[in-house]
């Protein structure tokens, strides 16, 4: 039987970022310098089939570093964390590595210099998202105040409004922030916000490159899990940039092939932590069923790179 005909618009840049890649490589090289188990403070990056495969290799993931034994490495996540996890890791005497993506790590620092500044801080970013916890973490209770929409701003309660500065999550939708970021300047004309955009340039660009490629294709799959907000938001992104049928799998098993009957495109992208051979498995899932053309649409190249810490460089 003849298979119909399809064609598959693969965004690019997609996938791993350099944080991700980063954050990886040091629960790798952790095992590798002390043996395992190596604990991780939250998940590493946000994507089931990462986590599960660095525990096979000897990675315990836990919430709390008070499910951590002192006497064994621990990471703390791609993501970020209060200030008061590592001043407990120090307490106990612990050894640990902070994975934290070096972007988080910038906007953690914009915002340490805003308060000493006498500026009280305002982020924009997801309630209960672990990075928007490690960044407000950094300053004492009530220093940062969190948004999340444009009605949020007509409703937050200042100190003094000539007094602010903005910080946002990394992992925001770029178009969604705009329309927050013009609120806060509607009213606090005077607040400061970052030297340069705390969006990091992985989600700047995966954004992109979807707003290129949704218009083109009957239908959108993200291919990244439902507890990662960039994946989450370059559904979104795909939704409102003219792809009716947008949708995020964690695999190729989890594809609803019937909503997809009768289509003759689709667009594929993957989240920040998502591997591209899980990418790879939804292709191929793709051309059991159809007579396959895959057109890569790509925004922008890629070229950036994180050392990781200088003690995991270092020989035993």
């Amino acid at each position: 039987m003849t298979k119909p005909a399809l064609t598959l618009y693969l965004a690019a840049p997609r996938g791993f970022c350099a944080g991700v890649d980063r954050a990886i490589k040091i629960v790798e090289m952790a095992i590798g310098k002390w043996g395992a188990p190596v604990y991780v403070r939250h998940e590493i990056v946000h994507n089931k089939f990462v986590v599960d495969s660095l525990r096979d290799k000897g990675a315990v993931f836990v919430e709390e570093l008070n499910e951590c034994p002192d006497d064994r490495p621990v990471i703390f996540s791609a993501h970020g964390v209060p200030k008061s996890v590592p001043a407990e890791a120090d307490r106990r005497e612990m050894v640990y590595v902070d994975a934290t993506c070096p972007l988080v790590s910038k906007v953690h620092i914009e915002a340490q210099r805003h308060a000493e500044a006498g500026l009280q801080m305002i982020m924009i970013g997801h309630k209960g998202h672990p990075e928007t916890i490690g960044t407000m973490g950094q300053l004492p209770d009530g220093e940062v105040l969190l948004v999340e929409t444009v009605e949020d701003v007509a409703k937050v309660e200042v100190r003094n409004p000539d007094q602010l500065a903005y910080v946002t999550q990394t992992t925001l939708s770029v178009d969604d922030t705009k329309g927050i970021v013009a609120a806060l300047h509607q009213r606090f004309p005077n607040i400061t916000g970052p030297h340069k955009e705390d969006i990091c340039y992985a989600t700047t660009n995966r954004q992109e490159a979807v707003k290129s490629v949704a218009p083109k294709a009957d239908a959108l799959l993200v291919v990244g899990a439902p507890n990662s907000s960039n994946s989450r938001r370059l559904v979104e992104v795909g939704a409102k940039n003219g792809c009716d049928y947008a949708q995020l799998v964690q695999r190729a098993e989890n594809i609803d092939w019937r909503a997809l009957e009768g289509i003759r495109s689709v667009a594929i992208t993957a989240g920040a932590s998502a591997p591209e051979l899980l990418v790879n498995e939804v292709i191929d899932a793709f051309r059991t069923r159809y007579d396959v053309t895959v057109e890569v649409v790509e925004t922008a190249v890629e070229t950036v790179e994180f050392k990781v810490p200088k003690v995991l460089r270092e020989t035993a």
